[in-house]
C-alpha cells in the first residue's frame, strides 16, 4: 500500500515573528498553505482578516468554518469608518497574528503578489505593526528540464518587522521582494551546471523543436544539434587546455552550435564583440587566456578589421564539422540511447555547476572600458528560469534570435533559453535588416520578438502590419524605450511593446512589462502586469533597495535613488578587478549605476543611468528626460534613427552644461528653446550648445555610443553652432 507523501515545508525569517501581535500580509496564501502556516505556529492565537465581497476559494473557507473561526471582514470602500481598526487595535493587544487571506484574483505567473493595492494601503494604514510574507511553491513554475516534483514544497520567507512610522507601502514591498529572494535561493534548479540543462533540454525537445536560419531556410533539430554539439566539444578538448575559448560568429546555427559545444566540452565560451576596437578585443582575448577562436571562413573574409590570430589558432566551423559525419552520426543514436545524466558523466560534465564560472562576457564600453562579466552556472539557470517562468512560452512558440550573442541579452534569451525550455528559434546575423527580419516573422509565425528601441525603429520604416501578425510579445530593453517609439509601433502594427531592464552583471533580465492577464472570472479584480514608462515588475527572486545616489543613505523605494538588486542571478565579480567589483558589490547587492524608484505596485522605474545624469547648478538633470522632449518636438523618431543624444560637459560656473548632438541639419538653438519652454521643459535642461553630426554613433548591440558621443561632445564644443 502507497505511503502518502508529505507536504516539504521551509520556514525562513522566523525570527521576524514578533511575541506581541503582528499582522501578518502574505502574498498569495492558497488552501494547502494555511494548515501548513498554522502548524508552524500552533501555540499563537491567531485571527484571520478577509476583505469583504471578495471572491474567495470556498475550500479555505471551509477549512475555517470547520475550526470555528470567523474571519474579521474589512471593506477597503469604508477605510474612514474607525470601528474596524479600533478592533483590529484590540486583537493586536491580545498578541494575536492577524493574518491576511487574499481574495482571489487574476495575475500572471511570476507575478510579486496576488493582493490588490487598495487592500495593502487599507491594511497597513490599519496602524499595527505589520510583517510581510512570501509564500513560494517551487514546485509550480519549474524549468522544463526539472524533473517532476514528488510533492509539493513550500516556503513560508517572513521579512523584516515593520512597526511605527516604518509600516509604509514602500517598505512592505522592499521587504516583501527581500523576502521572496531568500526563498527563491532555496530553488534545487539553480545547482544544475548549464552543461546538462542543454544536454536536457536538447534531449527531451530532440524532435519537436529545430533551430532554422531565416536567409536559407536550413533546419537543424535539437537533437541533431545536440550531436553536432558532442562530436565539437571532443575536438575542442583536444584542440586547447586552456579553460575559456573565444567564439566570433553573429546569431545563427554556428554560432549556437558553437557555445553549445564550448560548454559540453567543459569550457567557457565567450563571445567577443567583432564591433569593437581593436584595442578592446585585444584586450579581451588577453584578459580572457584565450588560445583558439571559434568561427567561420565568410565570417572572417566580412570582418577584416578584428585582429585574427594566425590560422592554427582559429576553428573554422564549415572546415571541421563535414569530416565529422561519423561521430555526429555516432552521437545521435548514442545521445538518444543513454539518460542525460550518463551522457554528462559520458561527456565528463558536472550535474551541478553552482557559483563556477559558465559563461564570460564583456560590457558593452558604451560609457568606458570593457569589463569581463564572468556569470557563474548558477546565475545562467537562474536567469533562464526567472524570465521563462515569466513568459510562459511552450513548445509550438518561436523566438527571432539577431540580437549580437556577446550581448547579455541575446545570449541568455535567445541562446540558452530556447534550448532549456524548448522554444523554435529562427536566427539571422543582422537585426539592423528589418524588412528581412519582417518576411521571417510571418514565415515562421514567429511569437517573441526581443529587441532595442534602436532596431523597433527599422520595423516602423520597413514592416507591414501583416507581417508582424502572429507576434504575442515585443520586449525591448539595452536602453530607454522612448515614447513616441512605442506609441508609434503600437498604432501602427497593434502591438503593444513592453520594455524590461537588465544589466550584463545581471545575466540580464531583472524585470519586464508584460501583456495583463485575461480575465476567467468578473468578479476576481485584474491586478496588471504592464505600467507604461516602467520597466515592469521585478522577475521572482530579486530584490531591490534604493540608496541617495552620493551618500549611499537608504531611501524608500518610492523616491528616486541609485538602485541596488540582489538574487541569484548577480554576477560574482568582474574578472581579475577586485577593485572595480568592490565599487559595485557589497554583501550580495549589486549598485546598477541606474536611478529609478519603485510605484505603489512594484513597477520599478528608471530615471536614467547615474552616467546620463549632468548636476548643474546643484541639480540632477536626466540626459534621457531631455531627449526624449527634443524628439517629441522635432518628432524624429518616425524616420526609423536616432536623430539626438544628449551629453554633459564641465562647465566652470554651473559645474556641467548639456551640449546637444543634432542629426537633424540646422536646428535652431533659440527656437528649440522656446519650444521646450512651452513643453513645461525647465530653462536649466535646456542644452544651448548644438553641435551637428552625420549621424548618432551606435553599438552593434543597438545601444547609444556614450563613449564616442562624449568624445564628439569634448572635441567639437569650441566650433559648435
Amino acid at each position: 500500500m502507497a505511503t502518502e507523501l508529505k507536504d516539504q515545508v521551509t520556514l525562513l525569517g522566523a525570527e521576524h515573528l514578533p511575541e506581541t501581535g503582528v499582522i501578518v500580509i502574505p502574498n498569495s496564501l492558497s488552501v494547502h498553505d494555511l494548515p501548513l502556516l498554522e502548524n508552524e505556529f500552533p501555540g499563537r492565537a491567531r485571527c484571520y482578516l478577509l476583505e469583504r465581497d471578495a471572491p474567495v476559494d470556498p475550500q479555505l473557507l471551509a477549512h475555517l468554518k470547520e475550526n470555528g473561526i470567523a474571519p474579521l471582514e474589512f471593506s477597503t470602500e469604508t477605510a474612514g469608518n474607525d470601528s474596524l481598526p479600533r478592533q483590529i487595535q484590540a486583537e493586536l493587544k491580545e498578541k494575536k497574528l492577524l493574518i491576511l487571506i487574499p481574495g482571489l484574483t487574476t495575475t500572471r505567473a511570476g507575478s510579486p503578489t496576488s493582493v490588490p493595492v487598495e487592500v495593502l494601503r487599507f491594511l497597513i494604514g490599519t496602524g499595527g505593526p505589520v510583517l510581510p510574507l512570501h509564500v513560494a511553491h517551487p514546485d509550480e513554475t519549474p524549468l522544463s528540464v526539472e524533473p517532476t516534483a514528488r510533492r509539493r514544497h513550500v516556503i513560508f520567507s517572513f521579512g523584516q518587522l515593520l512597526s511605527g512610522s516604518a509600516v509604509t507601502l514602500p517598505n512592505y514591498w522592499q521587504q516583501l521582494l527581500v523576502a521572496g529572494e531568500a526563498a527563491y535561493q532555496l530553488r534545487p534548479t539553480l545547482e544544475l551546471s548549464l552543461g546538462y540543462a542543454l544536454i536536457c533540454g536538447l534531449k527531451k525537445h530532440g524532435t519537436t523543436n529545430r533551430v532554422i536560419t531565416g536567409e536559407d531556410g536550413a533546419d537543424q533539430r535539437f537533437d541533431r544539434i545536440l550531436a553536432i554539439s558532442i562530436a565539437l566539444a571532443q575536438f575542442i578538448r583536444k584542440e586547447t587546455s586552456q579553460p575559456r575559448v573565444g567564439i566570433v560568429l553573429p546569431p545563427s546555427t554556428g554560432g549556437l552550435i558553437a557555445n553549445v559545444a564550448v560548454i559540453l566540452a567543459g569550457k567557457v565560451p565567450v563571445n567577443l564583440n567583432f564591433t569593437a576596437s581593436e584595442e578592446g578585443v585585444r584586450s579581451a582575448m588577453a584578459q580572457a587566456g584565450i588560445d583558439r577562436l571559434i568561427t567561420a571562413d565568410p565570417f572572417v573574409r566580412r570582418t577584416q578589421r578584428f585582429p585574427w590570430p594566425p590560422n592554427r589558432q582559429i576553428i573554422f566551423l564549415e572546415r571541421v564539422i563535414p569530416a565529422m559525419k561519423a561521430s555526429i552520426a555516432g552521437w545521435l543514436l548514442a545521445s538518444k540511447a543513454m539518460p542525460a545524466k550518463a551522457l554528462a558523466q559520458a561527456l565528463r560534465l558536472p550535474i551541478k555547476g553552482g557559483d563556477r564560472e559558465a559563461v564570460l562576457l564583456f560590457t558593452s564600453g558604451s560609457s568606458g572600458d570593457p569589463k569581463g562579466v564572468a556569470l557563474s552556472h548558477r546565475n545562467v539557470i537562474a536567469n533562464v528560469h526567472q524570465f521563462a517562468s515569466r513568459l510562459q512560452l511552450n513548445s509550438h512558440d518561436c523566438a527571432l534570435g539577431c540580437l549580437p550573442l556577446f550581448h547579455s541579452f541575446g545570449c541568455t534569451v535567445t541562446l540558452w533559453y530556447p534550448i532549456i525550455e524548448g522554444i523554435n528559434l529562427i536566427t539571422h546575423p543582422n537585426p539592423i535588416e528589418t524588412h528581412k527580419l519582417a518576411q521571417f516573422i510571418q514565415q515562421y509565425h514567429i511569437s517573441l520578438l526581443i529587441a532595442t528601441p534602436t532596431f523597433l525603429r527599422g520595423y516602423l520604416r520597413k514592416a507591414t502590419p501583416e507581417q508582424l501578425e502572429s507576434l504575442r510579445y515585443v520586449i525591448t530593453g539595452a536602453e530607454k524605450l522612448p515614447r513616441l517609439v512605442a506609441d508609434q509601433f503600437a498604432e501602427r502594427f497593434g502591438k503593444p511593446v513592453h520594455e524590461g531592464y537588465g544589466l550584463t552583471e545581471t545575466s540580464p533580465v531583472t524585470n519586464v512589462n508584460l501583456p495583463d492577464p485575461i480575465p476567467q472570472d468578473p468578479r476576481r479584480k485584474v491586478l496588471p502586469s504592464q505600467r507604461p514608462g516602467s520597466v515592469g515588475h521585478l522577475i521572482p527572486g530579486i530584490a531591490i533597495r534604493i540608496t541617495d545616489p552620493e551618500t549611499d543613505a537608504p531611501l524608500p523605494l518610492d523616491q528616486p535613488g541609485m538602485i541596488w538588486l540582489k538574487g541569484p542571478n548577480i554576477f560574482g565579480g568582474y574578472l581579475h578587478n577586485t577593485e572595480q567589483s568592490g565599487k559595485v558589490l557589497s554583501n550580495g547587492w549589486l549598485r546598477t549605476g541606474d536611478i529609478g524608484h519603485v510605484d505603489h505596485e512594484g513597477f520599478l522605474y528608471i530615471e536614467g543611468r547615474m552616467s546620463r545624469f549632468s548636476k548643474i547648478a546643484g541639480e540632477m538633470v536626466p540626459h534621457e528626460t531631455v531627449e526624449e522632449a527634443i524628439a517629441k518636438e522635432l518628432q524624429s523618431d518616425h524616420e526609423g534613427e536616432r536623430k539626438i543624444a544628449i551629453v554633459g560637459i564641465p562647465d566652470e560656473a554651473k559645474g556641467e552644461q548639456l551640449v546637444l548632438l543634432s542629426a537633424v541639419h540646422g536646428l535652431d538653438p533659440t527656437d528649440l528653446r522656446y519650444r521646450l519652454l512651452e513643453r513645461g521643459i525647465p530653462s536649466l535642461w535646456i542644452p544651448k550648445v548644438i553641435i551637428e553630426v552625420v549621424e548618432i554613433p551606435h553599438l552593434a548591440s543597438g545601444k547609444l555610443n556614450l563613449k564616442a558621443c562624449q568624445t564628439i561632445a569634448n572635441r567639437g564644443e569650441d566650433d559648435a553652432l
